[in-house]
């Protein structure tokens, strides 16, 4: 029965491919009730981003190269429900134009500083950022289910500004790459090479 358990938390992982397609597509056809569908795939996607790190935890089988998958499946799903939004609602894009190139720039700028000191990508999981993930998740759906948001997106940019800035600190205070550095301050005791506390419901 194990050896069947311990593959959930990839097909969890491997599932936000599949929800990425299907928003792309229903993004793209437009069906009835397809903003409905896609938001639908949206908060179901962000479930199972949450139970996959949890179930992996449980079951002892959260390993490095499991968490820079996650890390990797989750840009795809989340550009691709970007993606889908603006298909759907490219005069709010268009509007925002300016505020978004400076976010998704940022979180570029994350990636870049990672591939040239590490040569790996960003995974880092802090908790900040999955704070921020909560309010993507939010102000898409609004953004999908009425071409509008006002408060919320601007929640988001600047929450999304402070996580980067934060990965970026992380980034540059350890010495080798790291996954499941929950905070800035976390990084900062690595790099003085002190066993640091992870939280077993979030982080590895």
């Amino acid at each position: 029965m194990r050896k069947y358990l311990i593959q959930i938390p990839a097909l969890l992982i491997w599932s936000r491919l599949l929800f990425a397609v299907l928003i792309l597509f229903l993004s793209f056809r437009q069906p009835a009730d397809f903003r409905l569908w896609i938001n639908i795939l949206l908060v179901t996607g962000l479930l199972s981003d949450v139970f996959d790190g949890m179930i992996a935890r449980k079951l002892q089988v959260s390993t490095v190269k499991l968490r820079r998958m996650d890390s990797t499946v989750d840009q795809v799903f989340w550009l691709s429900a970007l993606a889908g939004a603006y298909l759907i609602c490219k005069d709010f894009f268009q509007q925002n134009a300016t505020l978004l190139f400076l976010l998704l720039g940022a979180e570029a700028l994350t990636y870049v500083i990672s591939f040239i000191k590490f040569k790996k990508e960003v995974a880092t999981h802090a908790i900040l950022s999955k704070v921020w993930t909560l309010t993507i998740l939010a102000t898409l759906m609004e953004i999908i289910a009425g071409c509008n948001s006002t408060w919320l997106f601007m929640t988001c940019f600047y929450i999304g500004l402070i996580t980067r800035a934060e990965i970026m600190g992380i980034l540059f205070l350890l010495r080798k790459w790291e996954n499941d550095v929950p905070s800035l301050y976390h990084a900062f005791l690595i790099r003085q090479g002190k066993d640091i506390k992870r939280n077993k419901l979030f982080n590895g």
